[in-house]
C-alpha cells in the first residue's frame, strides 16, 4: 500500500512521527494525507525521517542544488546540500545536468538525510543528442531509475499538452517558456508532432509512483517568467490540467504536490495561489518565489522571499528558495546560505500570518529575551546565529546593552523609571 492508501485505512509510524514534529495530532494528520491535502515525500526504500507538507503544516523550505554542464564539482554540490539544511531547508533537490548524473544522485541519497527530489526529464535529455531526439522509453525509464534509487519527490511536467501548447501559441508573452522541463517538453512535441508522453501515460506514470511511492511534484511548465506573464491564459490553462491530474493520482492514491508560478506582481499572489488551491482540491502548494519584481538581479532571494511570504500567508505550503545568483549563474556555498536563510525567514513570516502557534512562541521567546538584554538567547534564537554575534560584537560596548544605544538605551531606562512609580 502507498502513505495514501494507508492513511485511508489508519495511522502508521511515518504519519505519527511527522504529526509529532508538528505539533499536531496523528490522526489530523491521516486525515490531510488521506485527503491529498497535506504529503509525506518518502519513498518506500529510502530510510529518512517524515516530513510532511501542506495544509495545517508549518511551510517548508527546499533547496536546489546540483552540477551544470559548465561547472561540475560534486563535493561542492554536497556541501551546499549540508548548508542548506543547516540553515533551515526541509529538503533538497538534485538538479544536475553535468558529469555522472547517476553517481551524484546516488551520493546525495546516501549521505544527505532529509527529502530528495529530481526532475527526471533533465536526465532523460542528456542520453541523446538533442533533447527532441528523446524517446518516450527515455523518459519512463529515468523516473524509474530515480525511483529505485529512492529519490522521494519527482517533478513532472504533464501539464504541459498540445492543448495548453496552442494556448500559449495564442499569447503575447515577452519570455515565452522559462521552465526548463516546460522548454523540454514543448520542444520535443513540436518537433515530433505528439502530445506529451507523461501526459498521454499518465497512469503508467501513476503505476511507477505507487510501486516506489514517491509524491508527484506536477511542474509548473508554463510558469511566468516575468511580470509581464504573469496571471495569463497559459498558465491558468496548465492550472486547469494539473486539477485534472491530482484529481487522478488521489484516486490512484498516490500523493501529489503541485507548482506554481515563478514572477508574479505582489498584488496578484492572492488570486494565483487561491485559484490554484481550488482547481487542485487544496493540493499541497510547491512556489518558486514567486519574484515580484524583475529588476534586481544579484538580490532575487530577497524578492523571491517577499513574494513567499505573501504566498504563504494566502495558503502556499512549500517554498522553493532562490539565490543572488537567480538567473546570473550556478550558485556558490555562500549563495545556497543565504538562500536559505532569506527563505527561512519568509516561511516564517507565513506561518506567523496563518496563526501557527509555534512561529508565535518564537517570537515571543525572542521578545522576551530582548526584553531582558539576554544577548546569548537572542543569538541562539535568531535565524544565523554567526551573523547576529558578529554585528553584536563588532563596536566596542561600555553597559550590557548595544553599542547603538549604550546608557541611553530605551528598555533600561523605561524599565527603571517603571520600578521606580511602583516603590
Amino acid at each position: 500500500m502507498t502513505l495514501l492508501t494507508e492513511a485511508k485505512k489508519g495511522l502508521n509510524d511515518d504519519i505519527k512521527n511527522a504529526a509529532r514534529s508538528e505539533g499536531i495530532s496523528s490522526d489530523k494528520l491521516r486525515r490531510l494525507i488521506a485527503g491529498g491535502r497535506s504529503v509525506i515525500p518518502k519513498n518506500a526504500t529510502h530510510d529518512i525521517a517524515a516530513i510532511g507538507i501542506g495544509e495545517a503544516l508549518r511551510t517548508k523550505v527546499n533547496a536546489n542544488i546540483g552540477t551544470s554542464i559548465d561547472y561540475i564539482d560534486k563535493n561542492e554540490e554536497l556541501a551546499k546540500a549540508r548548508i542548506a539544511l543547516s540553515y533551515g531547508a526541509d529538503t533538497v533537490m538534485d538538479l544536475s545536468t553535468g558529469g555522472d548524473l547517476d553517481n551524484i544522485r546516488q551520493q546525495i541519497l546516501r549521505e544527505i538525510k532529509a527529502p530528495i527530489g529530481t526532475v527526471p526529464i533533465y536526465q532523460a535529455a542528456m542520453r541523446r543528442d538533442a533533447v527532441v531526439s528523446m524517446t518516450t522509453d527515455d523518459m519512463f525509464d529515468t523516473v524509474r531509475k530515480h525511483a529505485q534509487d529512492g529519490i522521494d519527490f519527482m517533478t513532472i511536467h504533464a501539464g504541459v499538452n498540445l492543448k495548453s501548447l496552442e494556448v500559449l501559441k495564442k499569447s503575447k508573452r515577452i519570455m515565452g517558456v522559462v521552465s526548463r522541463g516546460g522548454a523540454f517538453t514543448i520542444a520535443w512535441m513540436v518537433h515530433n508532432g505528439e502530445d506529451n508522453p507523461f501526459y498521454v501515460e499518465y497512469d503508467y506514470l501513476l503505476e511507477l509512483a505507487r510501486e516506489y511511492d514517491f509524491v508527484i511534484s506536477l511542474g509548473d511548465g508554463m510558469r511566468s517568467g516575468c511580470l509581464h506573464d504573469a496571471s495569463d491564459r497559459p498558465k491558468f490553462m496548465e492550472y486547469i490540467q494539473l486539477g485534472e491530474l491530482t484529481q487522478r493520482a488521489r484516486e490512484s492514491g498516490v500523493q501529489a504536490l503541485v507548482e506554481g508560478p515563478g514572477h508574479v506582481p505582489l498584488n496578484e499572489i492572492e488570486a494565483n495561489v487561491k485559484a490554484m488551491k481550488s482547481l487542485t482540491d487544496g493540493a499541497p502548494l510547491y512556489l518558486l518565489g514567486p519574484l515580484v519584481t524583475d529588476i534586481a538581479p544579484g538580490y532575487d532571494h530577497i524578492t523571491g522571499a517577499i513574494g513567499g511570504s505573501l504566498a504563504g500567508m494566502f495558503g502556499a505550503d512549500f517554498l522553493c528558495m532562490t539565490t543572488p545568483s537567480e538567473h546570473l549563474a550556478l550558485p556558490t556555498a555562500d549563495d545556497i546560505k543565504q538562500g536559505a536563510i532569506v527563505t527561512k525567514i519568509a516561511a516564517h513570516v507565513a506561518d506567523l500570518a496563518r496563526g501557527m502557534p509555534r512561529a508565535h512562541k518564537l517570537d515571543e521567546e525572542m521578545a522576551k529575551a530582548r526584553a531582558s538584554l539576554d544577548w546569548e538567547k537572542q543569538f541562539r534564537l535568531s535565524v544565523d546565529p554567526e551573523l547576529a554575534r558578529a554585528k553584536f560584537s563588532c563596536r566596542n560596548r561600555q553597559t550590557d546593552a548595544c553599542s547603538m544605544c549604550g546608557d541611553l538605551c530605551a528598555i533600561k531606562i523605561a524599565k527603571a523609571a517603571l520600578s521606580n512609580s511602583k516603590s
